[in-house]
């Protein structure tokens, strides 16, 4: 249900850019569409119904809908780590990560008034690429002392092994809508 209609988007709208880039701003991480924010959504909550979740975190910018979407409709309170330290936040815990998009190292926050050992959490993006961001996320929560109990992402680049990386970090329990399986020669192949 879901998957046809974000793959039916993704060849519509997506755009190959080399690299291994694929765009998707004319309806996830710049113009969103909210009709089908909601119904990601939903679809995570029935790909994750039998966990036990407190907490949703993220990573700003573009996990930030569909993570605030899914905190709505499970009616949990939604965490984005920051991609800059805030002068307002001094006592956080911090974590390396690298974007793949914009080719540059980060260190991401989070105040540690909202992660703590207490948390279990279900952690939302857009992408799956390389797992960076999933990596630094998962020392965050080992900071924390909080349980990450699963990973979703709408859109996962299996041919960049971000899966993998994840799955040797320890992480039991990932779940991705779509599956893009190539973006060679500009043609978008998805499983």
């Amino acid at each position: 249900m879901v998957f046809e209609i974000l793959k039916d988007r993704i060849l519509k709208d997506g755009k190959c850019i080399d690299g291994g880039v694929l765009k998707v701003d004319r309806f996830i991480n710049h113009q969103m569409d909210p009709y089908l924010m909601k119904q990601i959504s939903i679809e995570f909550i029935r790909r994750f119904a039998d966990l036990k979740v407190n907490k949703i975190i993220t990573v700003e910018a573009s996990g930030i809908a569909p993570a605030v979407m899914l905190g709505y409709q499970m009616e949990l309170p939604v965490v984005f780590a920051k991609k800059h330290q805030p002068s307002t936040m001094a006592d956080m815990y911090v974590a390396d990560a690298n974007s793949f998009t914009k080719k540059t190292d980060y260190k991401m926050v989070i105040s540690k008034e909202f992660l703590t050992k207490e948390d279990h959490v279900l952690f939302i993006d857009d992408f799956l690429a390389y797992g960076s961001t999933g990596k630094g996320v998962i020392e965050l929560c080992r900071q924390a002392g909080a349980t990450i109990e699963g990973m979703g992402f709408i859109i996962e680049k299996s041919f960049q092994n971000g899966r993998h990386v994840l799955e040797q970090a320890g992480v039991k329990r990932i779940e991705s809508l779509a599956v893009i399986e190539s973006l060679d020669n500009g043609r978008i192949l998805i499983r």
